[in-house]
């Protein structure tokens, strides 16, 4: 049995339906759908069963599962950067990945799990080490601190252990997010609604639109955490972006040109975000390399050709 926490989620649900491809459909999806909309995500894909996030734990706890786990994919998160509610993040991001993390080295089940770059926080290098680590928000700080309680681990650990530190992930299934979908979803439902893309003014040295974020596509990260399971000697922490940072105006250029119309205009800087913003991201890829994953990544033009086409059949 293969189980998938946040499986109704945005990158859990694709990388549940991708597995279906490859013909693996014994799968436990866990999550909270509190927020029923997700349920969507999941509509199409094959699984074998779903739990509730809280009543999974507990059967775990409880060894109440008798079936072989090969592998948990731990995909589960609250991701709402906006989030200061410090308790109740530390709780299910942190305490609950702690749970999930020891109950697999005791059963010596390989464990892969999503961690993300707001770990670096504002820094300018990012590399999977400690001295480039500085979140800005409780979000960044509870993936942080898991990251941390891995490290401590990953010397004994007898079975696989394997981060994903994402950066902006973007593609199809991300609509439930709200306000933390991406801007590649966002741009194109304002041109559902008109003829323009609104993007940030400049802030912090940059100009209008030209904040420069790691963009990557859904299937690429899904691809990497199959790929990860299937090479049980690549245990760590990996970036899992594309390596090149494109700004915000090549994304919303990008939408313009598959939607074969829209213009752009720029807003004022959130006042909110200032200082809790990333203005830059770029993910080094030399670890991820080094332990043998050689597949490319997709650029934005790629990507958001791709997100177009299956979201809009064009």
């Amino acid at each position: 049995m293969i189980i998938v926490t946040g499986g109704a989620g945005f990158i859990g649900s694709r990388l549940i339906k991708t597995l279906n491809a490859q013909g693996f459909d014994n799968i436990l999806a866990v999550d909270d759908l509190s927020d029923g909309k997700k349920f969507k995500n999941l509509s199409n894909a094959r699984i074998r069963d779903y739990e509730d996030k809280d009543t999974f734990l507990q059967k775990l706890n409880d060894n109440n599962y008798s079936e072989k786990i090969e592998v948990i994919f731990h995909q589960g998160a609250c991701s709402v950067t906006t989030e200061w509610d410090g308790r109740y993040m530390m709780k299910n991001n942190y305490d609950y990945s702690k749970q999930l993390l020891s109950y697999t080295l005791a059963h010596k089940i390989p464990f892969i799990y999503a961690s993300s770059a707001a770990v670096y926080g504002n820094g300018q290098i990012f590399e999977e080490q400690i001295a480039y680590e500085n979140p800005i928000n409780v979000y960044g700080y509870s993936k942080y601190l898991f990251d941390q309680w891995v490290r401590r681990l990953l010397p004994e650990a007898k079975s696989q252990i394997a981060g994903c530190r994402y950066f902006n992930v973007y593609g199809p299934g991300e609509s439930h997010k709200g306000s933390m979908a991406s801007v590649a979803f966002h741009w194109q439902q304002q041109l559902q609604q008109g003829d323009t893309l609104r993007l940030f003014a400049g802030t912090e040295g940059y100009a209008d639109g030209e904040q420069r974020r790691d963009f990557v596509y859904v299937d690429d990260v899904v691809a990497v955490n199959i790929w990860l399971w299937q090479n049980p000697a690549a245990r760590g922490i990996f970036n899992i972006g594309t390596g090149r940072a494109q700004t915000f105006n090549e994304v919303a250029r990008a939408v313009v040109h598959e939607a074969g119309r829209g213009k752009i205009e720029y807003i004022p800087f959130p006042p909110h975000l200032v200082g809790h913003y990333q203005s830059f991201t770029e993910a080094n890829l030399s670890l991820l390399r080094d332990v043998g994953y050689d597949k490319p990544f997709k650029t934005v033009e790629e990507g958001v050709a791709a997100y177009w086409r299956e979201v809009h059949g064009a």
